[in-house]
């Protein structure tokens, strides 16, 4: 009888032992997978398209995600980046949508209104930030700019127009005709060319337009107007941008100077701008992405304008064409020697 109840009690002891050994794995699975994230214990899956790659939207994309480090979601502790480049590519930008809403990305940044647009249409659901998007309203993404009312919202590029010809005045005084090239398929730079023209021709210049499609459009568009304008102006047009020199080597060679959209085209040889930090821009819309992250709605966040803008001047582009900058345009500027 002793016998028999001793080894009762080691089985009960043997079966206690194994029950809490179980408990304290399935403790220390928990433990694991908690550990995979920060935070609220969830680790965010961010789609990031690019249209093409270029300065300006190259700077927006890091920016952004330096602005969502800034608030906390840093890559490889609570948040996955998916990063894709479109080249300038529409059926790549219909790939890139269907891979981001096949994978449930809880966020995706469209860097330029083409990516935008194409995100767009291809869900309703997931919250998109834009970013390098200069009229939301007009290329059909939000409701208004004050309520997007949507699943989109984003900062815009909107140039300052007025200032940019008033900047080229200012160097240029004589330019009586200005010209422009730009894709006719970007909404964003039709709307800049608008306002350019506008406002242009309210101070007596005559400006002449020639449109591309692609890249192998530009020379032959640049050419055409060669010999008949006094200078430039090139809004903030990805096609254009992704290949400034092939422009710059035909207006060089003419001696007529380029006044630019943003500082990146002027590094890309341009002569002037007074712009947009495309940086500075992505890091604006990385705090917005947080703040969706965070709980707010692209619905009710109106789209947000750039707070940083620069005089850029390329001084070595400047000799090169015979030109003096004035003083008051080199005070406080960002001079590329």
């Amino acid at each position: 009888m002793r016998l028999s109840n001793v080894s009762k009690r080691c089985k009960l002891l043997a079966l206690g032992a194994a029950a809490v050994l179980s408990l304290g794995l399935m403790a220390g699975c928990g433990s694991s997978d908690q550990s995979s994230s920060s935070g609220s214990g969830k680790t965010y899956k961010i789609g990031i398209v690019q249209l093409v790659e270029h300065n300006a939207l190259d700077a927006a994309n890091k920016g952004f995600v330096d602005g969502l480090k800034e608030r906390g979601f840093e890559e490889g502790k609570n948040i996955t980046i998916d990063r894709q480049n479109a080249q300038a590519d529409q059926s790549n930008l219909q790939n890139i949508a269907q891979r981001f809403v096949s994978a449930k990305m809880d966020l995706i940044c469209a860097i330029a209104t083409p990516a935008a647009q194409t995100m767009a249409n291809a869900t309703h659901d997931i919250p998109i930030v834009g970013t390098a998007i200069t009229d939301y309203e007009g290329a059909k993404l939000v409701a208004s700019n004050k309520e997007p009312k949507g699943n989109v919202t984003g900062t815009s590029d909107m140039n300052p127009v007025k200032e940019q010809i008033d900047l080229l005045l200012k160097i240029k005084p004589d330019a009586k005709t200005i010209g422009t090239v730009y894709c006719s398929s970007e909404v964003n730079s039709e709307v800049q060319v608008k306002a350019m023209k506008e406002y242009a021709e309210s101070k007596g210049l005559t400006v002449k337009v020639a449109t591309i499609s692609t890249v192998n459009d530009i020379q032959q568009a640049a050419q055409s107007l060669i010999g008949s304008v006094d200078a430039f102006y090139e809004p903030t047009d990805n096609i254009i941008a992704s290949a400034m020199p092939t422009l710059i080597d035909i207006t060089n060679a003419a001696k007529v100077p380029v006044i630019c959209g943003e500082p990146n085209m002027v590094k890309a040889g341009g002569l002037a701008t007074y712009g947009i930090d495309y940086y500075k821009l992505g890091v604006q819309t990385g705090h917005m992405a947080a703040d969706i992250l965070e709980g707010k709605k692209p619905a009710s966040m109106p789209i947000e304008m750039a707070k940083d803008l620069k005089v850029t001047v390329n001084k070595a582009n400047a000799a090169l064409l015979g030109i003096t900058f004035p003083e008051d345009v080199l005070k406080d500027a960002d001079v590329i020697e």
